[in-house]
């Protein structure tokens, strides 16, 4: 009970953050006291401290190890000021690097039992994507995060153009390079379909959509341009990061392949979209059906 209660409070957090009076808040008070960011490790690590406990796997090293991992961002947003930031730095960059491939590589893995590993894994997303929000959000003060709730009539219909237009090329790509089976009916019953719906947009869409295209995709924007290449180059390197995910063989370029495609249509509704949100729809309706009918 203690661990959902822990990964109620992460999701949460990241949901609170919509609220455009918080994030007004949030920016107010750290322009006037930049030293406020501080806190910030201290606080995530004390709740990553208090899950590891939960899941019996607290260990010094451990917490030592995560607050290393929040400080260092903080640091390097530190060394460049409080925004508002009008075009990111290489150092912005770096910053979102040293959030995403820590997990992505499952740094310290070595220091959780493997009982506790996949529950510790979630509450540390969950941390980096509050971690995330509040240097880039709040404390570098970027303009183009679309972290906001649809405000737009497109928000709504962006999405299900997006998937009419990528399933079909996704199922036939998926196909023809051997990494999907052919389709079938789903086994699962309305209510675990509507289950998974859920847990897929909030621990996956959301999270990665926060990553990919509010960060990545729109760092290279304020750098590069609104342009194709920068769609591209974000879609490409939103492929590469599944070079390391199962199940085939690794490095799966299979899934690479499948992934940049499919992060071309995510990135394009990003940026036709006033929100975040609609690129996560998008990402969560093919994820959901790729787990549902394949």
């Amino acid at each position: 009970m203690g661990q959902l209660a822990i990964l109620i409070l992460l999701l949460g957090a990241v949901v609170a953050f919509f609220a455009p009076d918080l994030q007004s808040r949030v920016r107010s008070a750290l322009r006037r006291r930049p030293t406020l960011i501080w806190a910030a490790p201290l606080l995530l690590t004390a709740v990553f401290s208090c899950a590891s406990w939960c899941a019996f796997a607290f260990s010094v090293p451990l917490s030592l190890a995560i607050l290393a991992y929040t400080a260092v961002p903080v640091l390097c947003a530190w060394a460049q000021g409080p925004g508002p930031v009008q075009r990111p730095t290489v150092l912005d960059f770096a910053t979102i690097l040293l959030l995403w491939l820590p997990l992505e590589f499952s740094a310290g893995a070595s220091l959780v039992p493997r009982a506790a590993q996949g529950f510790l894994h979630s509450v540390a997303y969950g941390i980096a994507v509050l971690l995330g929000l509040l240097l880039f959000l709040g404390f570098r003060s970027w303009p183009g995060l679309k972290y906001s709730l649809p405000c737009r009539k497109r928000d709504s219909w962006l999405p299900l153009a997006g998937f009419a237009i990528s399933a079909p090329a996704l199922m036939v790509v998926g196909l023809i390079l051997g990494f999907t089976p052919p389709p079938h009916f789903p086994v699962q019953t309305a209510a675990r379909m509507a289950a998974a719906a859920g847990l897929i947009f909030v621990g996956t869409a959301l999270p990665e959509e926060i990553l990919f295209r509010s960060l990545i995709q729109n760092w290279m924007t304020l750098r590069f341009g609104d342009n194709i290449r920068t769609l591209l180059a974000a879609s490409f390197l939103f492929g590469c990061a599944h070079l390391n995910n199962g199940p085939q063989t690794l490095p799966n370029w299979r899934y690479m392949i499948l992934a940049t495609i499919a992060g071309i249509a995510y990135g394009k509704v990003f940026q036709k979209s006033s929100t975040v949100l609609a690129s996560s729809a998008l990402h969560m309706l093919v994820d959901w059906t790729k787990h549902m009918f394949f």
